[in-house]
């Protein structure tokens, strides 16, 4: 289920809230308003604000008498806007991954400059797959994905397969992109005592800035 979140740079509208609460009286109709205030982060008191709104549009439906017998359901109406904001939500979301996309294509494009022409992506979560699609609008070759998390080995990533670090050694690129944000020294220690300082290592919290490589 889509939830707000706590963000620095999106903060949820008005809108978003709206549809958070459509979504948890779709997900679960017999839910309290006390349980979709904790799922949409809203207080109890906007979380009546909105069920009142949204009835009086006729796009929900309320049984029971109190709020420990109140069942809440989507008219057909509701349907309809939970599907519209959906849509809209989502392209939202596209356009941002887009924009995302293509600053970091130029960010990475630093590395080509730098003289590297083959990569590695340590990490297979969702960072690493705005990365992966960035470096496909540069010239730098992606040679392969690894991930420390046995459950991730063997599983398709792209057109590659993820990798255990060890296969570093054979793999041989230019650099080691660490494309987590978490546990990063961890993650650089594992790299050096694998290849040593033989193969530079690139963290994202570092693209477009002057970097030791060892």
């Amino acid at each position: 289920m889509i939830e707000p979140f706590v963000s620095m740079f999106l903060s949820p509208t008005k809108a978003f809230r709206r549809f958070s609460v459509l979504l948890a009286i779709y997900h679960s109709p017999e839910v309290s308003q006390q349980q979709i205030g904790k799922r949409t982060h809203l207080s109890s008191s906007m979380v009546n604000n909105y069920i009142k709104q949204l009835k009086k549009e006729g796009h929900v439906c309320v049984h029971g008498t109190n709020n420990r017998n109140q069942s809440y359901y989507l008219t057909a109406s509701g349907h309809r806007e939970l599907v519209e904001s959906l849509v809209q939500y989502s392209g939202e979301v596209i356009r941002l991954y887009a924009n995302a996309k293509q600053e970091f294509a130029k960010l990475l494009g630093g590395f080509y400059r730098e003289g590297i022409r083959t990569a590695v992506l340590f990490g297979a979560a969702e960072t690493a797959e705005v990365v992966y699609a960035a470096m496909k609008r540069t010239p730098i070759r992606v040679t392969g994905i690894v991930d420390s998390d046995p459950g991730k080995q063997g599983q398709a990533f792209d057109r590659h397969i993820i990798k255990p670090p060890s296969s570093l050694i054979h793999l041989s690129p230019d650099a080691v992109i660490v494309t987590s944000f978490g546990q990063q020294e961890e993650i650089c220690q594992t790299i050096k005592a694998l290849v040593g300082d033989s193969i530079p290592i690139k963290r994202l919290s570092m693209i477009g800035a002057e970097e030791e490589t060892n």
